[in-house]
C-alpha cells in the first residue's frame, strides 16, 4: 500500500504542476495556426479573382455554388481568425468558422488525395498501412487510397532520380531536401482540425490570451 500511495502521491503533484503550465499547449496552437492561416487568407485576398474562379469552376476547380460569396467567407474567416487566435480573443467563436473552412477543404480538396500531404515512397513501412484494411471496413477509403498512391509515387520518384542523375546536377537540386511528391492529401487539414477543435473545447489558456484577462475583469467587476 505505501507503494501505491507514493506513486498516488507523485502523480497527484505532476496533475498539480502540469496545472501551473497548462497555458503553454493552447499558446502554442494558437501561434503555430495563426500564420498558417493568416498567410492562406493573404494568397486568397492578393489573388481574389483567381480564388472566386478556382471555388467555382466545376472541370479544373472546386465547382462550388456562390463561389464568390464562398470565397469572401473564406478569406475573412482566415484573416480573422488569425488575427483573434493570435491575441487569444474570442478564441472558441474563431475557431468555429475556421473548423467549417478545414471541413470544406477536406472534403472538396483533399479527400480524394488520401492521407498524406507528402506520398510516402515505400508503401510497406507506410504509417497507414495496417490501418487501411480496418478504416476500408467503415467506408474510410482515405488509408487505401494512401497506399495506392504511394507505389506509384516509389515509381516516378525512382526514374526522376535517374533522370536527373543521368542528366543534371543531382547533387546541388537535393542539398536541401530530398525529392518529394506533393500528394495534397488530407494530413495537414486535418492536423489543423485537430488543433482547432481542442482551441474551440478548452480555449484559448490562461495569462497569454485576452480572453483569460477579460474574464478575469468581468469576475473581478461582479464579484
Amino acid at each position: 500500500m505505501t507503494t501505491i500511495n507514493s506513486i498516488q502521491a507523485l502523480y497527484a503533484q505532476l496533475v498539480r504542476l502540469l496545472g501551473r503550465v497548462d497555458f503553454i499547449a493552447p499558446l502554442l496552437m494558437r501561434l503555430f495556426l495563426a500564420p498558417v492561416f493568416l498567410s492562406a487568407g493573404l494568397n486568397k485576398l492578393a489573388n481574389f479573382d483567381s480564388t472566386v474562379a478556382w471555388f467555382g469552376n466545376p472541370e479544373w476547380g472546386l465547382g462550388l455554388p456562390l463561389p464568390w460569396l464562398l470565397a469572401a467567407l473564406a478569406t475573412t474567416a482566415e484573416l480573422a481568425g488569425a488575427a483573434l487566435l493570435l491575441l487569444g480573443l474570442a478564441t472558441r467563436l474563431a475557431a468555429i468558422p475556421l473548423i467549417v473552412t478545414m471541413l470544406v477543404a477536406i472534403a472538396t480538396v483533399h479527400w480524394q488525395h488520401g492521407w498524406f500531404a507528402i506520398a510516402p515512397s515505400n508503401p510497406t513501412t507506410s504509417m497507414v498501412a495496417p490501418l487501411a484494411p480496418a478504416l476500408g471496413a467503415v467506408g474510410i477509403n482515405a488509408a487505401e487510397q494512401s497506399l495506392a498512391n504511394s507505389a506509384e509515387v516509389a515509381e516516378r520518384l525512382t526514374a526522376t532520380r535517374q533522370l536527373l542523375q543521368r542528366h543534371g546536377n543531382y547533387r546541388w537540386l537535393t542539398e536541401r531536401g530530398s525529392l518529394v511528391v506533393l500528394n495534397n492529401g488530407i494530413e495537414f487539414a486535418a492536423t489543423y482540425l485537430i488543433m482547432l477543435l481542442s482551441l474551440l473545447f478548452h480555449g484559448g489558456g490562461r495569462w497569454v490570451s485576452a480572453d483569460y484577462w477579460m474574464a478575469e475583469r468581468w469576475r473581478l467587476a461582479t464579484g
